[in-house]
């Protein structure tokens, strides 16, 4: 792999509804994880609106108001543990993503995913579907704090060994959104994940990719 010439030197991916479909696989486990404790289950499209800020946010979202707390940690274990063994039944990348992905490569980016999904999934994931495409994945590790707090985009940093204007960051979410904010870094929003452009207009993304053939391009206009 040859090292890119381009001012931007490496991509930040998020995992869930930017590089992953990961949809359907969450929303069957959260309803798992909610009918084992007799609770009532969700819909696809609520489950959709929970996730982005990590799985115990949206147990938390999943469970009726007012459910105690003691409960939804008791959830939030369960789900840990379930959703490690069944997160990859239905979940895949979306179509182009690993085109994209191998053609960034190619070109000498640096690849890194950053996401508030269970650290031990997230790699798993990352690991079957983009194997030594991707240099690392930082997850949910229950000490650092989640985005769109910017800790653990430092930490990818740091270890690239770049500054932040020598990196991009990828998502689909208002989290997503603020994450670029906070970092001080730019920020490209994808229009195929969980939210939709309304959303992330309103939280004030300002570069948009509608496919993963348009995100490279976004990408190279950056330098």
């Amino acid at each position: 792999m040859i090292m890119t010439k381009h001012k931007i030197k490496a991509i930040l991916f998020d995992m869930d509804g930017t590089l992953m479909n990961t949809l359907d696989d969450l929303t069957d486990s959260t309803n798992h994880i909610l009918g084992k404790n007799n609770l009532p289950k969700r819909t696809k499209e609520e489950v959709r609106s929970f996730l982005g800020h990590g799985i115990r946010w949206t147990i938390a979202k999943a469970v009726p108001e007012g459910t105690d707390e003691n409960i939804i940690d008791k959830c939030y274990r369960e789900m840990l543990v379930y959703y490690k063994k069944h997160s990859m039944i239905k979940t895949a990348p979306y179509n182009g993503v690993k085109q994209a992905m191998e053609n960034l490569h190619k070109e000498g980016y640096k690849i890194a995913i950053i996401t508030n999904k269970a650290e031990s999934s997230a790699k798993k994931i990352s690991e079957k579907f983009f194997g030594d495409m991707v240099d690392f994945t930082i997850g949910d590790d229950e000490v650092t704090p989640l985005k769109p707090c910017p800790e653990n985009i430092y930490r990818a940093l740091k270890n690239l060994n770049l500054t932040k204007e020598e990196a991009v960051y990828v998502g689909d979410s208002e989290v997503d959104v603020l994450t670029g904010k906070n970092s001080s870094m730019e920020m490209i929003a994808v229009l195929w994940g969980f939210r939709d452009k309304e959303i992330l207009l309103k939280n004030g993304a300002k570069i948009f990719a509608n496919n993963p053939l348009e995100l490279e391009k976004e990408i190279k206009k950056l330098g």
